[in-house]
Order: structure tokens, then sequence, then C-alpha cells
């Protein structure tokens, strides 16, 4: 029970944290950008340290690689049909206000719901694992709905609606999260090992697609860099520690 009260607690604690900031304060760039790649690189991390190692004692080779690549297919198709939000929206002229919010809490949502899933299938495999996809998703949470939130009240004018209206999609992340943990939970061990490369394919993508080029590592090469190395010892750390 206790373990389940804290990756709740991690689903809702990143996405919080994130819009308070936003709305009290937007960080200095350096800050925002080196978060977008330490969070980038912990899920990646988690993905590739923890998650395909662990399908890969369940499951065959083949269906561990074509879950994970069936995983980036579905977020690609996702990103496709609708984009997902970043500053870049205020920057369209003249943007009508109700389409433009509308596309964030249906963009927020579509992204969210595969985060929880993410979390659900590894708390199904092992309580640790779990908790160290949580962590890694709650830390990639913060910066991205602190580059969410900014644009939103942006449009809306309006800091509390802003904050509902981003806080509001948590509401996803935890259905995903319920879903993966009740569907999965008396699964066969290669449908469980598929699940788990499926969600690795999920964080994969968000982090080389969506967190990597919003961190805009080029033009801050040594804060890039730092925060790559930082967020791949965290996960090594954590791996460690929660065994």
């Amino acid at each position: 029970m206790n373990n389940l009260l804290l990756i709740v607690s991690l689903i809702f604690i990143g996405q919080i944290l994130g819009s308070i900031v936003g709305l009290i304060k937007k960080p200095e760039k350096n800050i925002l950008y080196g978060s977008l790649a330490f969070a980038a690189s912990m899920m990646l991390g988690i993905s590739f340290f923890q998650l395909i190692p662990e399908s890969l004692k369940i499951s065959s080779i083949l269906l561990v690689i074509t879950s994970f690549v069936f995983g980036i297919a579905i977020m690609w198709i996702v990103d496709k049909i609708l984009p997902h939000i970043n500053p870049e929206l205020m920057k369209k002229e003249k943007p009508s206000v109700k389409r433009s919010v509308t596309m964030l809490v249906v963009g927020m949502a579509l992204h969210n719901i595969p985060e929880g899933l993410a979390i659900g299938v590894g708390f199904v495999l092992s309580p640790a694992l779990g908790i160290t996809v949580a962590l890694g998703i709650a830390m990639q949470d913060i910066p991205e709905n602190i580059a969410t939130i900014v644009p939103l009240y942006g449009l809306t004018k309006k800091r509390m609606k802003s904050f509902i209206i981003t806080t509001g999609t948590i509401l996803f992340e935890l259905l995903g999260f319920i879903f993966g943990y009740y569907f999965f939970k008396e699964a066969a061990l290669d449908l469980l090992g598929a699940s788990l490369a499926l969600a690795a394919g999920f964080m994969t993508y968000i982090s080389v697609e969506e967190l990597i080029p919003a961190a805009q590592i080029k033009e801050n090469l040594k804060t890039g860099i730092i925060s790559l190395v930082l967020g791949a010892l965290c996960v090594l750390l954590i791996v460690l520690l929660l065994g």
C-alpha cells in the first residue's frame, strides 16, 4: 500500500510542481533547458537500463523489438494527429484562443495516458520498477508543465484557469496507471514483457522527439551535457538503491 501511495503521489507531484513554478516565475532558460535534458536522460536510462532488460527476461527478443517499435509508432501517430504542446505555440500569428486551449488540453491528455500506462506496467512486474518509472516521468513532467503552462497562461490570461487545466490532465495519467496495473496484473509473461517494451517505446519517443529538441543542447552545450550525464547517473543510483 505504501508503494502504491508513493507512485500516486509522484504522478501528482511532478505536474503540480511544474505548473506552480511556471505560474509563479518562469525559470531561467539554462535551468529549464537543463531540466529537460536531465528528464530525457532519465527516461532513456529507465527504458534501456530497466524496462527493456526486464522485458527480455520474460519475452522473446522478437516480441520485445516489435513492441518497442510499436510503442514509438503509437506516439508518432498521436503527435501527427495532435502535436504536443510547446512554447512555439505563442509564436503563431493571431492564434485562436479557443482552438489553442483545446489543443493544449487534448494534447496533454493524450500524452499522459501512455505515461500512466508505463508506470502501471512497471508496477505489475515489481514495486521498485514502478516507482523508478514514476520518478522518471515525474522528473520530466516538471519542465514539461512549465513549458506548457507559460503559453497557456499567455492565451487565457487567467492563472487559476491555466492551473486547473494543466493539473486536470493528471487524471488521464492516473487512469493510464490504473488501466495498466489492473489489465496486466494477471497477464501472461509474454504479454507483460511486450507491454514493458511498449512502455519503453513510449518513453523513448517522448525523450528523443520532444524533450531533447526542446532542451536545445547545441545552443546550451555545457548545461545540456552535464544534465544528460546527471540524468543517467541518477537512474543508475536509483537502480542500485531500489534493486
